[in-house]
């Protein structure tokens, strides 16, 4: 294996279904542009409230690419 270096960048994914969700479409949005993704980290989670009820989740990630040697 040899030594890397990586980007770090921040994100908000967001969804009407779940977290889950949430994190797939940043990911899915953030793999079009940027190479080399090779990890994620969740920072925050939270959501917007309609009523009583969830409207849509709201992820942050940290998400790190790899610089091309």
């Amino acid at each position: 294996m040899s030594d890397n270096v990586y980007a770090v960048t921040k994100i908000v994914g967001t969804s009407k279904s779940s977290i889950e969700d949430a994190i797939q479409n940043a990911l899915a949005t953030a793999s079009k542009t940027l190479k080399n993704l090779d990890w994620f980290e969740v920072k925050e989670t939270r959501g917007l409230v309609d009523g009583d009820k969830v409207a849509y989740y709201q992820v942050a990630l940290e998400l790190g690419f790899r610089y091309e040697k």
